[in-house]
């Protein structure tokens, strides 16, 4: 087989709209019905109702959790409520691999945990390909996606999106079973 690869000149929320409609077009081509949104405040969430029809697919958006809200990034409940009156299903939460309880103790005691090293990993792909991976066991965990079919994952750098994989998902205690199958769009330079 052979697919193309979106590379974007650099991470944005300018590369949203091509981001959506990559991801939305591979949907099509591979029957996938379930797409995993981060959305902090719920506008990337919104912008794929312009092309994902709810009533066709379950999307779920992930946002970040109240632990952040002294940094602003968390969506508010007007925002929310916004998402779930279109049929987004939201899941708020604590992250899978960053901001938990091996964090803080990472912190404190100048170490490292197991979660950082996966973090840090996927950093290596960049910001959006370690989001897209967190967000797809954090709606696992949550019952909101099946494990056993193919999903599509969408995240970005800071805000918007800027990339999109194909992904087996897996519950965070089942780490290792999940599987990145594709890459859709990612940027090049982050």
């Amino acid at each position: 087989m052979k697919k193309s690869i979106i590379y974007f000149d650099k991470p944005g929320p300018e590369n949203t709209e091509e981001t959506i409609k990559a991801a939305y077009e591979r949907a099509i081509e591979l029957g996938v019905k379930d797409i995993v949104v981060a959305s902090s405040y719920g506008r990337t969430a919104l912008k794929l109702i312009e092309y994902f029809d709810v009533n066709q697919f379950n999307i779920v958006a992930v946002t970040i959790c109240e632990g952040y809200k002294d940094m602003g990034w968390t969506i508010s409940k007007e925002e929310k409520e916004k998402l779930l009156s279109k049929g987004i299903k939201v899941y708020t939460g604590v992250h899978s691999l960053d901001g938990d309880v091996s964090s803080a103790f990472a912190e404190r005691f100048k170490g490292f945990s197991v979660n950082e090293i996966v973090t840090q990993t996927l950093y290596r792909f960049g910001q959006g390909l370690k989001v897209c991976v967190e967000i797809v066991l954090m709606a696992a965990d949550a019952g909101l996606i099946p494990v056993d079919k193919d999903v599509i994952a969408i995240a970005g750098t800071d805000r918007g999106a800027d990339t999109a994989i194909v992904v087996k998902p897996a519950y965070s205690r089942k780490f290792l079973e999940l599987k990145i199958k594709e890459i859709i769009a990612k940027p090049r330079i982050f």
